[in-house]
């Protein structure tokens, strides 16, 4: 039950994803992943490679991921399902607002433009917010540690990659970006307290 729900959401999630980063590379434009840095590199595309193998070998066979397997209640599993089904619309979401400006490095785009609507109006980076919150799910529907461990490494790695990532927005930007920075959150919504 919980592989079949797991299955829809990978299908679809890939579909979106796959749609909007074929669009955006149809422009032909080469970006290149140099400016993360040999270390950054490797290890988030090492990380992230892992994550995607565990989640899609559990959904082909979950017996192959057997040795990575936790005794989890039913209802923490229903919760992966929440998350997952909660995390495509977010998806489509993040993805159709920010379009053909999407890019797999640091890097931008040479006609990239800031966007600040749709989930971006409240979270800088919610494709790294989804993304955990997708592979989080699939730990939790799958009960693996191992898809739990390679999604909280490959976080680490991006917030390790981020300040690099805002440094080029801010050089590429300037001020509007850092008018921005004061206005939302990292990864989750920065809380606004009224006086």
């Amino acid at each position: 039950m919980f592989r079949i729900f797991a299955i829809t959401i990978f299908v679809v999630g890939v579909s979106i994803g796959g749609y909007y980063r074929y669009q955006a590379e149809k422009s032909g434009e080469r970006i290149t992943w140099n400016e993360e840095g040999v270390p950054i590199m490797v290890l988030l595309r090492l990380f992230g490679l892992l994550g995607w193998l565990s989640v899609i070998t559990w959904l082909i066979n979950p017996n192959w991921m057997q040795w990575a397997e936790v005794a989890l209640p039913d209802g923490a599993r229903w919760i992966g399902v929440g998350l997952g089904i909660i995390a495509v619309p977010l998806m489509y979401w993040l993805f159709k607002s920010i379009g053909r400006n999407i890019t797999s490095t640091v890097k931008t785009r040479k006609d990239h433009k800031l966007v600040t609507t749709g989930p971006y109006h409240w979270v800088r980076h919610p494709l790294y917010s989804v993304g955990t919150m997708l592979f989080l799910a699939f730990s939790l529907m799958a009960a693996n540690w191992f898809i739990a461990l390679t999604t909280l490494l490959g976080l680490v790695m991006l917030m390790v990659r981020l300040p690099k990532e805002e440094a080029n927005l801010i050089e590429r930007f300037g001020d509007e970006y850092r008018t921005y920075i004061k206005q939302t959150g990292r990864l989750i919504p920065k809380l606004r307290i009224h006086h």
